[in-house]
This record gives structure tokens, C-alpha cells and sequence, in this order.
């Protein structure tokens, strides 16, 4: 995504499913992170040279050791929540929960390059989630984390070991709002802001700070709070907050955010999932004045450009497998092999189908509303294989290959229907799935295939809206997908691109 040669951008500056964004300057360098819950490899990491053009360098945790999900089955949306990524003493830190049916798990992990291997997790052993880390000039480090209803805590730990040294103790948690959350902590010219999300994380999600004279209070609350949300508006970007700090080499402020764009009548659909958003930030009287968060946005953050293309085409040409691909709970890698037939991804297919929490599935985030997701599949010896348009594994449409039919399929709650098939050709096939307006949902969704001469044919058209978190709850969202069940299949390329 360039914009080079314009005189502002264009946000959601990261579209897709990249939610409770956090974001550090490191010399010229912005680096963020996003939440991934039962998506693995974990927390995506990005860079930028102007907070605008994100370039995908790798993943934090991508190794079992780091990240073990095999306690989170029974929902999609436990996991990885709420990463915050800072820069201290040389290193990055995140420090993030992994959300599990045995509980809330908090740790950090350290590297010198992101984009590198990260270390193995030291644990916090604090019970909350959305933790934070911050350290004051004598080198105390101090973890804020929510305690959901109960509010926000604050504690001081050893940054070596992850003890905790003094605390938790509450501490400053917002106007009276529900759900009291995503804490961040700043000293900027010798006074402290704490920054938090409260409202919920849906259509009442708001952005509130406090600021003090010390880590610890005591703090006061600003004026004007919360300073951002666009709860009760028609704007076209809802549920804002969740919102970091960050602050440019020319001493301008930006807040990066999450939001959502939702589509349809009433309160609308969203099917992307959350999204990261930038906004300015003015300093008046010591506080902070958070420009509304537009679509479209005149003034540019400062820097040059970066000549990065957000390429929806993978060739699977290269040696690894690009970052941008996860999986449910698994390593893209454990499911898949760019060695067996060089040049294709092969999948090697299980029992386990898309209705099962750990299918053999790798997947790339939906980012445009109006969109076409194409590949090119060798069945092989798969009883099935194809493309999917997946939120979980309880809501997902998919079209695939089936011994001599292709089949359009959709499964959304207790409804599971077979909506057309056709015969198959020999020897490989190209599945299309398409989205586009809906005159009442989020969009239409198009299960389909290609024949020799590039001409469509459509099997299935259906409402997009229970592909949304509105119907199925969970914070979660859509995935273009390629699956296999019971032997192997090959995949020659995936391609995925906005239609105007």
C-alpha cells in the first residue's frame, strides 16, 4: 500500500483483521504489533518509515515454545490479546495474555532486530490481560494490566525475571465506563499519562486518559474524556479505541487505534474484523486533543514514503513461506510444504475438515470489502480441497473440488448447506470467491470457478452477514483460505485483490 506522491493517507492504514494495534519509534523506524488470538504464528510485526506505508517483516511468536494454543479450544476469539510493543535498554519488548480455558497467561519476549528470532516468554504472573510495560528514569518497569470489570492495575515487576516486586494495586481506571482496558503508560515532559480503552470494544468503545506527576499518581482525569469515540455517530468508522501513543522526530503526536468499518442497515456489519486506524494528536493545555479518525485524511505524517505494494499474488516461488500466512492454533508450516512439489503449496489433508477447531487450513486476512480471492488447485488425493471464506470453524462459505465435482458450500450456526456444484474438469482448477454490495447486509459473497477460457461460472450467491461478528459474536475476522481434507493437494498460486 504506497501513497507515495500524496499529500495525506488513506486509513485503515493496516486493513484486514489487525486489531488492539500498539506501535514504538525507534530512531526513523515505526514498528507495531497486532492481537492474533487462536491464529497462528502470533502477533504480526510491522514496520514504516512514516506511519503510513506498513511493511510485514515477520511474526513474534512463531514457535511453539513461545505460543501454546491447544488450550483454547471450544472458541476462536481466546488467545493472543492485547500486545503492547515498546523499545528499552537496546531491545523491543512485547508483552502480551494468552487467553486459554486454564486461564489469562502473561509474558514478554525480547529481541534486538524484530524482525529476527524473538526469545522465549518470561512469564508475569499477574491475573488480567492487555498488560503494558513502561520504565521511569531510576529503571523501575512498570506492568499496568486490566482486571476487566474491576478496572486497571498497576504493579512493578523485575524486567530480568518477570517477578513481581510490588503490587498489583488499582489504580486510575477511567470515567465509570464498562469494561475498563488496554492501558498504556508515557512520561512525556516529566508528567505521566495513562492512556486506557473503556466503553466495551463494539459500538461504545471509547479512548480516556489521566495524567500524574509520577508512574503512580496520583492522577487526574482529563476534562474532555473520553478524547475519542465515535459511539452514537454515523461516521463510516465505528467502535474506535484501544488506542498508542506515539510521537514523531519532528514532535507531532499520532495515535494508532482500532476501528472497524462496518456495512448494512441499522448498526451495520463488520466482516473484516478490527482494523488499525491513525489519527493526529494536538497538545492543548498539557492535554491531548485526538483529531476524529476520517477515511480519507489530508495532512501526512512526516518521513518518506516507503515503496512497499500490499501484493495480494503469491506465487509460492520462494524458500520459506511469506509471514502474512497463518493457521488455526498450528504452524502454517505443520499443514503445508513448498518442498513436495516445488513451485505449488502442497496441503497435507487430515480427517479433520472446516467444521473441526484445527483444520488443515492456511489463510490470508480479508482486507478489502469488495474483493476476489482466485487459486489454482491439484486436488491430488484429497477427498476434498479448495477455497474457503472462514471466520471460524462454526461460520465459513467455501468452494472446493470433491472427487468429480466442484461444490459450493456454507455453514453458518446450525445451518449447513450444500447452495450448488458442477461438474469438474480434468486436472487442475481455478476456484473464485468474490464479494460485493448487498443492498441490505455487509456484501454478497460469490463461490465460483473459472473455466479454461477465464469465463466464470457461479455456483452460489450469499449474504455476507453471517460471516460477521455481529451474528457470531467474538472478536474475530474473516480469513480467504486454503484447505485440504483426507490427502494431500497442491495449490499453484493464491491471489487476492480489491475490486473498485
Amino acid at each position: 500500500m504506497s501513497t507515495q506522491g500524496l499529500s495525506g493517507y488513506r486509513n485503515p492504514i493496516i486493513p484486514g483483521f489487525h486489531p488492539d494495534p500498539s506501535v514504538c519509534r525507534v530512531g526513523g523506524q515505526y514498528y507495531l504489533v497486532t492481537s492474533t488470538f487462536t491464529w497462528f504464528p502470533g502477533v504480526p510485526i510491522f514496520r514504516s518509515p512514516n506511519l503510513v506505508d506498513w511493511e510485514q517483516v515477520g511474526n513474534v511468536l512463531d514457535r511453539p515454545s513461545q505460543l501454546d494454543l491447544t488450550a483454547t479450544l471450544g472458541w476462536a476469539s481466546m488467545g493472543v490479546y492485547a500486545p503492547t510493543l515498546r523499545h528499552h535498554d537496546g531491545r523491543f519488548w512485547m508483552i502480551t495474555t494468552n487467553a486459554t480455558n486454564n486461564g489469562a497467561h502473561n509474558f514478554f519476549v525480547t529481541a534486538e532486530d524484530p524482525a529476527d528470532a524473538w526469545s522465549e516468554p518470561t512469564v508475569v504472573d499477574v491475573a488480567g490481560i492487555d498488560p503494558d510495560l513502561a520504565w521511569d528514569a531510576d529503571g523501575n518497569c512498570w506492568l499496568h494490566f486490566s482486571r476487566g470489570p474491576d478496572g486497571i492495575a498497576r504493579c512493578r515487576i523485575d524486567d530480568a525475571t518477570g517477578e513481581v516486586l510490588d503490587g498489583p494495586e488499582p489504580t486510575w481506571s477511567g470515567t465509570g465506563l464498562q469494561y475498563p482496558e488496554a492501558p498504556h503508560l508515557y512520561e512525556r515532559d516529566g508528567t505521566w499519562y495513562l492512556i486506557i480503552a473503556e466503553g466495551g470494544t463494539h459500538t461504545g468503545h471509547a479512548v480516556s486518559i489521566a495524567r500524574g506527576p509520577s508512574p503512580t499518581g496520583p492522577w487526574e482525569g482529563c476534562p474532555a474524556n473520553p478524547i475519542l469515540s465515535h459511539r452514537s455517530t454515523d461516521r463510516p468508522i465505528q467502535n474506535t479505541g484501544h488506542a498508542d501513543l506515539v510521537e514523531s522526530p519532528d514532535g507531532s503526536s499520532w495515535l494508532v487505534l482500532l476501528g472497524t468499518r462496518p456495512r448494512g442497515m441499522n448498526d451495520g456489519y463488520h466482516v473484516l474484523g478490527r482494523e488499525t486506524f491513525l489519527t493526529p494528536v494536538e497538545w492543548v493545555d498539557d492535554w491531548p486533543v485526538v483529531e476524529p479518525v476520517e477515511p480519507e485524511v489530508d495532512r501526512r505524517p512526516p518521513g518518506t514514503p516507503a515503496l512497499v505494494e500490499l501484493d495480494g499474488r503469491d506465487d509460492f516461488e520462494a524458500r520459506t513461506l511469506d509471514p502474512r500466512w497463518i493457521a488455526a492454533r498450528r504452524h502454517p508450516t505443520d499443514l503445508a510444504s513448498l518442498e513436495t512439489r516445488p513451485g505449488w503449496l502442497t496441503l497435507h489433508g487430515t480427517d479433520a475438515t472446516l467444521d473441526d477447531e484445527t483444520p488443515v487450513l492456511v489463510g490470508r486476512r480479508q482486507q478489502h470489502h469488495w474483493c476476489r480471492a482466485r487459486t489454482r488447485v491439484d486436488a491430488g488425493s484429497a477427498a476434498e480441497a479448495g477455497l474457503t471464506i472462514y471466520l471460524d470453524n462454526t461460520a465459513h462459505y467455501e468452494v472446493g473440488v470433491r472427487g468429480d465435482r466442484i461444490v459450493a458450500r456454507a455453514l453458518t450456526g446450525p445451518f449447513d448447506v450444500e447452495l450448488g456444484d458442477a461438474a469438474a474438469p480434468d486436472g487442475p482448477v481455478v476456484l473464485r470467491i468474490e464479494t460485493s454490495a448487498h443492498p441490505h447486509g455487509s456484501d454478497t459473497v460469490s463461490l465460483g470457478f473459472e473455466h479454461d477460457d477465464g469465463t466464470l461460472e457461479a455456483l452460489a450467491e450469499i449474504d455476507g452477514r453471517y460471516l460477521s461478528t455481529e451474528m457470531t459474536g467474538g472478536f474475530i475476522g474473516r480469513v480467504f483460505g486454503l484447505y485440504a481434507v483426507g490427502g494431500d493437494a497442491a495449490f499453484d498460486w493464491f491471489e487476492h485483490e480489491a475490486i473498485e
